[in-house]
């Protein structure tokens, strides 16, 4: 069934749109990301503009992250005091990505940049996950315990609160920082930033895994939000009727996602979150390097 989308200019199978935001809801659900860095690359390669891309992918993952930290909230597996730190420097990155995306739509370059964005993060984090997260499995199939580090220069660092319910008591500047990052990734790639945010949670700040899936949703909510709603207004890029087809399918799969996430031991949710990374960025890095023809010309009618 083929519907058409107006801001975006095409026509697309409702189905397959369906079938994609449930997938994506599916990821939210399990890891605590947004699903925007596998759904933004899809919605490229189905042929919608990635500006369009960005801005609506940005407003479905508001609704599959609301939809995960309602599970996780009846769980008690969210940090509302760390989210709300996390959320202060989200805001505030979110605000400068907007500001460097709308610059660079001016200069016809946004469609370079997000899929090299994506090529260098996904490619960097997704190989340090998964070494890390290979590591822990073999270790504890060998009988070590796990050592969590307990004191790093993090906490050395000023303006120190304590976080009861991940059981840290360090600086509000570390998640503060992240929350920028995570901001500003979000308004230029149109993602929630989980998949730095989640990594940057357990091994920098040292947050237990399952607080911190919980917890970067909850944060991952409102930053799109206010992205969604920056580009709303200023770039006029937000399809209604896309962002509504997803909605449907990414709330649905979060509940399930969450349901099987619960069932996965920590170490076996971070190294499948690597491999997903890792599999998304090789395919965005063979695009560029085997098929620039059809890039140049997807560029070309997104700038006129």
């Amino acid at each position: 069934m083929q519907i058409y989308l107006p801001i975006a200019e095409v026509s697309v199978n409702a189905f397959l749109l369906l079938g994609l935001g449930g997938m994506v809801g599916v990821l939210s659900g399990m890891f605590g990301v947004g699903g925007g860095f596998l759904m933004t690359p899809l919605l490229f390669f189905i042929g919608i503009p990635p500006a369009v891309a960005v801005a609506t992918e940005a407003n479905q993952i508001v609704a599959s992250s609301f939809s995960g930290v309602l599970a996780h909230l009846r769980r008690k597996t969210v940090d509302l005091k760390m989210g709300t730190v996390l959320l202060v420097g989200g805001l505030i990155g979110a605000a400068l990505g907007v500001g460097v995306f709308n610059y660079l739509k001016s200069l016809g370059q946004v469609d370079l940049l997000v899929k090299l964005c994506y090529v260098v993060f996904l490619g960097v984090i997704g190989s340090l996950m998964f070494v890390e997260s290979l590591n822990a499995i073999r270790k504890t199939r060998a009988g070590v315990a796990p050592k969590r580090k307990k004191h790093n220069w993090i906490h050395g660092l000023p303006f120190k609160m304590r976080f009861r319910t991940s059981g840290l008591y360090i600086s509000v500047i570390p998640p503060i920082i992240v929350g920028v990052l995570v901001g500003i990734l979000a308004a230029i790639m149109g993602v929630g930033g989980g998949f730095i945010m989640v990594p940057a949670m357990i091994y920098l700040l040292g947050m237990p895994t399952k607080v911190v899936v919980g917890t970067s949703l909850f944060q991952i909510i409102f930053v799109t939000g206010f992205t969604t709603l920056l580009h709303a207004t200023t770039n006029y890029t937000v399809d209604i009727v896309l962002a509504v087809l997803l909605l449907i399918g990414g709330v649905v799969g979060a509940q399930i996602g969450t349901v099987i996430g619960a069932k996965l031991k920590a170490e076996q949710l971070r190294i499948l979150l690597a491999i997903m990374v890792l599999a998304v960025c090789g395919k965005l890095a063979l695009d560029l390097l085997i098929q620039p023809s059809e890039l140049f010309s997807i560029g070309s009618a997104g700038g006129h």
